[in-house]
């Protein structure tokens, strides 16, 4: 275990849904971390290392460089076992990998449409992300008015080389507005249901589909004014939840439920999966392997 004991470093973007995610794993499972943005200047050497351009990547005491969340969330939840994500029972291990899965690929075509699809929306987020890519500055710093003319280029640039061509190929490009705004709402209206007799997903213990809602919501639904301003009389409670997540966990560690039961409410979520996202993906599957667009 000394292997395992020293300083994680999370690099990547306070702006990435998966950051955030993984963010909001290490602050639960009290894991010394620290911020390290994935800057131009750091760029190349950490691509060439890591092999891919993809964030976050993970910088471990032992010196492993480990990307995707999927592959680093077990990890972590077995090396800090007595604050573990990740439940033993079979109905709730179940539900916990179901619904990661489910929000890791549905969630991201919300949060790339909301966030360059809206020219106001682009203009807000260029100068957060320039502030981590460029000044290796948190979002939570002010910028003077002469850096955030000096970032001003990035804005149009980002949305040119990355967002417009990501929301293509998700298929949630401006024309799908009403689609994408229609289904976010009633993603909220299943969470509203299940929270309001719920605090977390399976109960009172964060789970690893925990971490990727609240990621999501964190670098998107509550961070973008676009998606913000969608959540309605959903607001409090998404901003509630998400915040807990972002805190020190302080509190005392809830055990997982007894008789490996999960929340009744839990199927309301489910019945909205079923219906939206496990519709899309077997579709999606298949133009893939056809080399057609999803």
């Amino acid at each position: 275990m000394d292997m395992y004991q020293g300083i994680y470093e999370l690099i990547g973007s306070e702006m990435s849904f998966f950051s955030r995610k993984l963010e909001a794993q290490l602050r639960f499972q009290h894991i010394p971390w620290r911020w390290q943005f994935k800057t131009e200047q750091r760029k190349a050497v950490l691509e060439a290392r890591a092999g891919t351009h993809f964030v976050p990547l993970l910088l471990t005491p032992d010196k492993w460089l480990i990307h995707d969340t999927i592959t680093i969330g077990p990890l972590l939840s077995d090396r800090f076992r007595d604050r573990a994500v990740i439940p033993e029972t079979p109905l709730q291990r179940s539900c916990c990998f179901i619904l990661e899965d489910a929000f890791n690929h549905w969630l991201g075509r919300v949060c790339v449409h909301s966030r360059w699809c809206y020219p106001d929306n682009v203009a807000w987020v260029g100068l957060r992300f320039g502030a981590n890519m460029m000044m290796n500055r948190s979002i939570d710093e002010p910028l003077s008015d002469s850096e955030k003319e000096q970032l001003a280029p990035i804005r149009p640039n980002m949305y040119k080389d990355f967002g417009k061509n990501v929301c293509e190929v998700n298929g949630v490009g401006p024309d799908q507005a009403t689609a994408v705004q229609t289904d976010f709402k009633n993603m909220l209206g299943a969470l509203a249901l299940h929270f309001a007799t719920n605090d977390l997903l399976l109960g009172d213990r964060p789970c690893l589909a925990d971490f990727a809602l609240a990621g999501a919501s964190k670098a998107h639904f509550i961070c973008d004014p676009e998606p913000e301003s969608w959540l309605g009389e959903h607001r409090d409670m998404l901003h509630t939840y998400t915040k807990r997540f972002f805190s020190d966990w302080q509190e005392e560690l809830a055990p997982w439920p007894a008789d490996d039961w999960v929340p009744d409410t839990l199927s309301t979520l489910l019945d909205y999966l079923q219906g939206s996202y496990y519709k899309s993906a077997p579709a999606n599957i298949s133009a893939d392997l056809a080399g057609e667009r999803y």
